[in-house]
């Protein structure tokens, strides 16, 4: 009996040892447009510190990192950068914290104004 319940212990404990954490999740977007230089707030899951290391807005092509104003939990504030390309919807995409870390694209999109 008390064998059995090791085993389950042990058994536990290795699979919580290798489940993944969970994974951040863009929702939205306000506003939905913007210049350069404005703050735009994304909000969705698990997109603190601990799991979103960078930023970016991307058309698949070109990658560009942004300035990250504020971050917690549910949101994320950045602002547009000078670099950004002028007329064009781009994607927000996220670089994940950690060893194993992985970019997210979800489609969660702004249009850059002139």
């Amino acid at each position: 009996m008390k064998l059995s319940f090791v085993s389950t212990l042990l058994l536990a404990a290795g699979i919580s040892a290798f489940a993944q954490d969970a994974l951040p999740r863009m929702l939205s977007v306000d506003p939905l447009s913007g210049k350069k230089g404005d703050v735009i707030s994304v909000t969705g899951e698990n997109l603190d510190k601990a799991n979103v290391d960078k930023v970016f807005l991307t058309d698949e092509k070109n990658d560009t990192p942004v300035e990250v104003t504020e971050q917690t939990a549910t949101t994320i504030k950045f602002k547009i950068p000078d670099k950004a390309a002028t007329g064009v919807r781009l994607a927000i995409m996220i670089l994940t914290t950690g060893k194993d870390a992985k970019y997210i694209e979800q489609p969660v999109k702004i249009m850059i104004e002139q």
